[in-house]
Formats: C-alpha cells, structure tokens, sequence
C-alpha cells in the first residue's frame, strides 16, 4: 500500500464524511481524463453473482430513465441461482433481458468472461461474495469497464488497503463506480442530514441504532452435508463465514452504523462492544447472535448499536438521533422508506414534530442507480469506494471489538495484518478450490474467543 493511499485512509484523513472524497475523485479525473461514456444513450450490464441482491441490483439498473439498459452476460458458481434470476428478470424485463446461451458463465472464471463481454461505457455488477471483492474489481478496471458493488467492501484491514488502492486506478482510469450503500441516496435522508447540520435539533449528543428480528439469511448453518465442496457450501452460505461477508454484523449493520456516520459527519474512533453465542446447538457458523457495540466519535459523541438474532423475543428496526434542541428519526422501520423526521423533544412523539419527509419516498435502491448511469451518460466523476471501503472498515471495528473483547481504534483495525479472505486471488479462477476456513473434527470452524484471542477474530 502506497504511502499517500495510507494517508487518505488515515483516522485524521478521513473523519470528515461528505465531499471529501468525491471532489478528491473530481479533481483526479479532471487531471487525467481516459474512459468515456459509450456512445449513444444504451448501457449494457452483467451481472456477476445471481443470487437475491444481485438480481434486485440488476431490476434496479433496468428501471432506470434516460436511456436503454440491457442485461447482456450473467455469471455464477451455482447454475440454479443463474437460472432462478434470468427468470426472474425475464418475467419483468422481456425486451432488456439480452442473453445468449454463450453468455451465461458458470464457474469460478465465469466474472472475466462476465466482464470481458462487455465494452467502455457499460457496467458489472459485483454481488458475490466481498471476499472476492477486490479480485474482481481490479480485473474490472484493468478491461476499464464501470463498476456496481454491494456492500459490505471489505471485512478486515488487509482487504480495505487493496480497495482504496484499487479506488484510485479507477479515478486515473475515469471509471464510475457505484456502492451499494443505497441509504445515501435516499432524498429523505439528504434532506434531514441537512437540517441537521442546519442546527435544527442542535449539536449530537448520542445516536441509537437496534437492528433486531429472528435469524435471516443465511446468518446460522447447520453441519456441512456430506460429501458438499467446502467452498460452494461457504459461499452459498455467505452470512455464516467471516471471510465471505463479515458475518452477519457487516452484512447486516452496515446500513445504520453508515447513515449514523453520515448524520454525525464523522467516523468514529473506536469501538467497545460485547456480544454472545446462546441456544445454538450444533450450528457450525462463525456468528454471534447478539451484539452490543458503543462507537465513540473525536468529540466524545457515542453511537451505541443493538442487533440480537433470536426467536421469540420483539423485534426492532430504528436509526435515531439526540440532540440539544431536539431529536431525530433516520430509519423507523427500515432502510426503505426511512420515514425520517424531526422532533422539539427527545421522546419523538408527533406532537413534538418538526418536520418528516413527504411520503411516498422515491426508493433509493433505484436512486442509486439512476445517479451512476446519469454518471456515464454525462462522464461525470463517480467513485463511491473510498467512502464505501470507510463505512465497510468502521463497521468491522465494531465487530472486531465484540469478538476479541478488545477496545479497537481505527488506527488498529486499518494497520490489521489478519486478512480472512487470504488468497482468494489465487483460487478464485479454480473450480473447487481451498476455501479459506476449515471445519475442525467435529465439523465446525472456529468461532470468537472474547478475551482468550484478543488480537484476532478467530
């Protein structure tokens, strides 16, 4: 990692939010202007990962205005994933959904055949894995195609040091790229986030976030099948393995540790969290199913997260903020719509409101996607990784700090030499290659240790 890329994701560097990086990313492209929009108003998308948020980001990109967007090339390891989401597709973009029988890639290559079936001007959307995040998104930029990234970027300090590097090709290379942090381009939220910072509920003093329900997606695992490949069954079950997504804190909390971040206009510091593994039986994932974390922020402000994955207890989704003068509602019930407000007390009752956002609330999932093709079309700078590859690394410093039972900085978190995903370079092009945890006798792959492993995960 260069020396400069260190500095730009330094703890000083980067404190502050909004704009920092994309007038960096403005000024880089103004220098060094390369890859242009193709010509005419068509934008062609493959779609690398066809499981549910892949198929979704695929619905948003062809419903978007302004010019035609068609589904050219799909990839994936799992045929019945492919087959699942060009029906799906299909069924709701007959004339968008263009794709040959040559361009339906199925294997661990199938992202370069993906990619390289495209041309300048036309986008990959990458929702594998994040594992596998920074192995494609170079291959990407070096056939200097644009770029849609789900979240989380990356999960560790190693993977966060090879995107911001990756970051800057794409800059040189004029390269848009989108991340799936689909809350900042929520007009609800752009408009509170002003008003805050207008002064409306007064300066921040706390922030409370709760992400609660019983166990989704693929977060708890069962034993392994006999006879399964070890990488396939990790990959489908994404949620369970660190090195795939994280866990379920990165995949799942990085919405609202985000969109907290962004209402404070700043990055927390550090983490202190604890967190627990309870009723699980002879479930085999990495996960625990209740985490508690405080983020402290430069000025002393906190930021305290609640997620707990179990039945039978009331479930909750809500983002909020306190201030001096009053109080607000980021996310009441869920990342869409937001249903933001402004309140004169800290109770948030609706005789004490200020302001909320008129409902309905255009859905930011299409934003987003409007906002990266009106990018192209226009060769309009656009690098969302360098923010995206922040939030990604905070919300790790909250999860680090659960599982080692550790206070964790920035500073330690960014300069980590625990790299989970370690060698999916290599293996990522390999039918069956090794995956990058392994089941101990009993089966199961090692799990956090608070306290007994303070200085890694597991």
């Amino acid at each position: 990692m260069s020396a400069e890329a260190g500095d730009r994701l330094s703890r000083r560097a980067f404190l502050r939010t909004t704009g920092g990086a994309a007038a960096a990313s403005a000024l880089t492209a103004s220098m060094i202007p390369d890859v242009h929009a193709a010509g005419g108003d068509t934008v062609q998308v493959a779609l690398v990962g066809c499981g549910g948020r892949g198929t979704g980001a695929a619905e948003n990109a062809m419903a978007t205005k302004g010019g035609d967007v068609k589904l050219v090339a799909v990839a994936d390891v799992f045929e019945s994933k492919m087959k699942g989401s060009l029906k799906q597709l299909s069924g709701k973009f007959k004339d968008q959904v263009k794709v040959p029988d040559d361009n339906k890639f199925l294997g661990f290559d199938g992202y370069k055949k993906a990619i390289d079936s495209l041309g300048k001007g036309d986008v990959v959307i990458l929702t594998t894995p994040c594992g596998f995040r920074p192995v494609m998104f170079k291959y990407a930029i070096d056939k200097g195609v644009n770029v849609f990234m789900e979240k989380p970027l990356t999960v560790d300090g190693p993977s966060s040091r090879k995107m911001l590097e990756l970051a800057e090709e794409a800059t040189k290379k004029n390269i848009k790229v989108g991340v799936g942090l689909m809350v900042r381009h929520c007009k609800g939220r752009q408009q509170l986030f002003d008003r805050i910072k207008g002064g409306e509920i007064g300066d921040i003093l706390a922030m409370r976030a709760y992400r609660i329900h019983p166990p989704v997606g693929s977060a708890f695992t069962p034993p392994k099948p006999a006879g399964e490949n070890e990488l396939l069954f990790q990959i489908r079950r994404f949620h369970s393995f660190l090195w795939a997504s994280g866990g379920l804190f990165s995949d799942f909390y990085i919405h609202q540790i985000d969109e907290c971040c962004w209402m404070k206009d700043m990055w927390p510091i550090k983490a202190e969290a604890v967190g627990g593994r309870h009723y699980r039986g002879e479930d085999i994932d990495q996960n625990f199913d209740s985490y508690s974390v405080e983020y402290t922020f430069p000025d002393g402000t906190k930021l305290f997260y609640y997620g707990r994955h179990m039945t039978g207890t009331p479930q909750r989704f809500f983002s909020g903020i306190h201030g001096t003068k009053g109080s607000a509602v980021v996310s009441l019930t869920g990342h869409t719509p937001g249903r933001v407000r402004t309140f004169k007390d800290q109770n948030m009752k609706d005789d004490q409101l200020i302001w909320s956002f008129p409902q309905p609330e255009p859905n930011p999932y299409d934003v987003e996607w409007q906002d990266l093709l009106d990018a192209i079309r226009n060769d309009k700078p656009y690098n969302e990784v360098p923010r995206g590859v922040q939030a990604s690394l905070v919300t790790s410093m909250g999860r680090r700090a659960a599982h080692t039972g550790q206070i964790v900085t920035y500073d330690q978190i960014l300069k980590s030499d625990h790299e989970f995903g370690a060698g999916v370079d290599v293996y990522a092009g390999k039918e069956g290659g090794e995956a990058p945890v392994k089941a101990g006798l009993d089966g199961k792959y090692p799990v956090p240790e608070p306290g007994l492993k303070g200085d890694r995960e597991y």
